[in-house]
C-alpha cells in the first residue's frame, strides 16, 4: 500500500505519511498558496506542485527529494503571438500534471485552461504548446464548464506505446493522438449531452467531459464521468456505452479505476448544476465491480449530513487497488484502506482541496 498521500489546497501543499499510528500531516509547502495540481511521478521519485496565482500567474516547482526541498521550474506559457498588436493568451491556471511513458525519461504533459496541451521533455525546465491541438478548427466552439474558459483535465499515457495519446475537455470532447500529438482526431461517439438540444445532443465537440480514466493494466477501457452521466469504453475512447439508472446519481466530478482490474471503478455523485452538493446531503462513494451493470454506495465512515463535493483530481487509487484516498471542497480528506468499502477521515480542517494523489 501507498504510505504517503500529497494533498493540493487552497493553502498550500500537505503530505501526509502513513505510520504504525496513523497518518501523520507534514508542515505545508507553499503556505498560503493555492496548489492547483500535484504529480508524484513514478519513473524518479520526483513531486511537482502547480500554483495558482492569480494576477501573479501560474507557477511549478519541483522536489527531488521526497518534498524536503522545493526548486521553481519553468511553468506552461502560450507562444508571443507575431502580431504585437494582438494579445497572447495567458495560462489560467494548470489543471493536470501527467507522467509521459516508462520509455520517456524527463517527458511531462500539463493540461490547461485556456484549453491548451503543453509538452516538456527535460523534467519541466522548458515546455512546449501542442500547436497542432490548439489549431484544431474545433477549438474555436470550446466552451468553459466548472470555469469560465475550457481546459484540459485529463491526459491518458497509454502504457503500451507512449505515442498514443487520449485528453479529455471540458467542454469540447475527447481527443486522441496516436502520434504524440502531431495530429489530433475528435472521438466518444456515444457521449451524450443532455444540456444541448436533442439534434446536437451527440455532437462530439460539446460533450463536456469531467474526467477520464483508463485501466493501467487493460488500457483500452476508458471510463468517463461526464456532465449528465457515467460511461465505459472498450476501444481506448473511440466509442463510448452510457451507464444509466445508477443510484443516488450519475452526475459528478471525480472518477478512479483499478489498475488491474477493468470491471471496478469509482465514482462520487452529487447534484448537479447551480447546486452541486451530494445527494439528500450524505456523501457516498458508488463502486462498480462488474464495468458498470450494478453500483454499491458506501457511506461507513463517511459524514451523515454533509455539504462536501470531490473535485476532479481529488479522488485516487494506489497501485494494488486496495487504498483509495478523497478530498473535500470543505477541506475534509478520508481514506479506504479496504478499495472504497470503509473510510476513516484523517482530517478536517484543510482549506479546500483541489487535487491529490499517493506518492
Amino acid at each position: 500500500m501507498s504510505n504517503v498521500l500529497h494533498v493540493g489546497t487552497r493553502k498550500g501543499l500537505v503530505t501526509f505519511t502513513r505510520d504504525a499510528v496513523g497518518w501523520a500531516p507534514s508542515a505545508p509547502a507553499f503556505i498560503g498558496q493555492p496548489v492547483s495540481a500535484v504529480l508524484s511521478d513514478p519513473r524518479d521519485g520526483a513531486i511537482y506542485a502547480a500554483l495558482r496565482l492569480g494576477h501573479f500567474g501560474v507557477k511549478l516547482h519541483r522536489s527531488d527529494d521526497r518534498g524536503a526541498t522545493w526548486s521553481e521550474i519553468a511553468a506552461p506559457a502560450f507562444p508571443a503571438v507575431p502580431n504585437p498588436d494582438d494579445k497572447a493568451p495567458a495560462v489560467d491556471m494548470i489543471w493536470t500534471l501527467v507522467a509521459g511513458g516508462a520509455d520517456e525519461p524527463g517527458v511531462l504533459w500539463a493540461g490547461t485552461t485556456p484549453g491548451g496541451l503543453f509538452k516538456s521533455a527535460d523534467r519541466g525546465a522548458s515546455w512546449s504548446l501542442n500547436e497542432s491541438l490548439w489549431t484544431v478548427p474545433e477549438r474555436a466552439g470550446w466552451m468553459g464548464g466548472g470555469y469560465d474558459l475550457p481546459g484540459i483535465h485529463s491526459v491518458l499515457v497509454d502504457p503500451r506505446d507512449s505515442r498514443s495519446l487520449t485528453i479529455g475537455v471540458s467542454t469540447g470532447g475527447v481527443w486522441r493522438s496516436a502520434d504524440g500529438g502531431a495530429t489530433w482526431r475528435l472521438t466518444g461517439q456515444g457521449l451524450r449531452a443532455e444540456y444541448m438540444p436533442p439534434d446536437m445532443a451527440f455532437d462530439l465537440k460539446v460533450q463536456d467531459v469531467h474526467r477520464l480514466a483508463a485501466c493501467a493494466s487493460a488500457p483500452d477501457i476508458v471510463w468517463c464521468q461526464h456532465h449528465n452521466g457515467m460511461f465505459r469504453s472498450t476501444d481506448a475512447g473511440e466509442t463510448f456505452s452510457e451507464i444509466k439508472n445508477v443510484q443516488p446519481s450519475v452526475f459528478g466530478f471525480a472518477l478512479g479505476v483499478h489498475p488491474h482490474d477493468p470491471n471496478t471503478a469509482w465514482f462520487v455523485p452529487a447534484i448537479k448544476d447551480e447546486l452541486r452538493i451530494p445527494v439528500d446531503c450524505k456523501l457516498v462513494v458508488t463502486k462498480t465491480t462488474d464495468a458498470g451493470r450494478t453500483f454499491t454506495a458506501h457511506a461507513d465512515g463517511l459524514p451523515g449530513v454533509s455539504y462536501d463535493l470531490i473535485y476532479r483530481h481529488c479522488l485516487d487509487v494506489n497501485a494494488d487497488g486496495t487504498r483509495l484516498a478523497i478530498g473535500s471542497t470543505t477541506g475534509n480528506l478520508w481514506v479506504s484502506d479496504d478499495a472504497g468499502r470503509h473510510w476513516s477521515q484523517i482530517h478536517g480542517h484543510l482549506s479546500p482541496i483541489a487535487a491529490l494523489t499517493f506518492g
